[in-house]
């Protein structure tokens, strides 16, 4: 099963103890790639421009409830898109009452191969209007 699951070049990339490229493996590997979808925006790579998620396109708006509904939504489209190995179950955002430009995105998801329920929280920042 682990096969299926996969392997690459870890993000950020780096190099490891031996001083060869650093290699995700297997559950770490959709991790890593969930958040470099996520933090990829649209348009950015050349030969795939609808690779990537729309949250970026939220960084100024301000971090309320109609901006949390918007990022949860980006954020299941992109996943359910771009990352075929899982499931996504369900997808929470909502301000992190210790800093105000903070969202807290909760992401709950299934890896097909396993059906290991796993959750990842990816912290978005905007920047604070006047």
């Amino acid at each position: 099963m682990s096969d299926f699951l996969g392997a690459g070049w870890a993000f950020p990339v780096g190099v490891d103890a031996r001083g060869r490229i650093a290699v995700a493996r297997n559950e770490q590997d959709i991790e890593q790639a969930m958040r470099m979808i996520l933090l990829t925006p649209k348009g950015h790579r050349i030969m795939r421009p609808d690779f990537g998620c729309n949250i970026q396109e939220l960084v100024f708006e301000p971090n309320n409830g109609a901006m949390a509904g918007l990022a949860a939504y980006y954020v299941e489209d992109a996943l359910t898109m771009w990352e075929p190995r899982i499931d996504v179950l369900d997808v929470n955002a909502n301000a992190d009452p210790e800093d105000p430009s903070r969202l807290l995105i909760e992401i709950h998801y299934q890896v097909k191969a396993t059906h290991d329920r796993r959750s990842l929280v990816f912290p978005f920042y905007t920047i604070p209007g006047e």
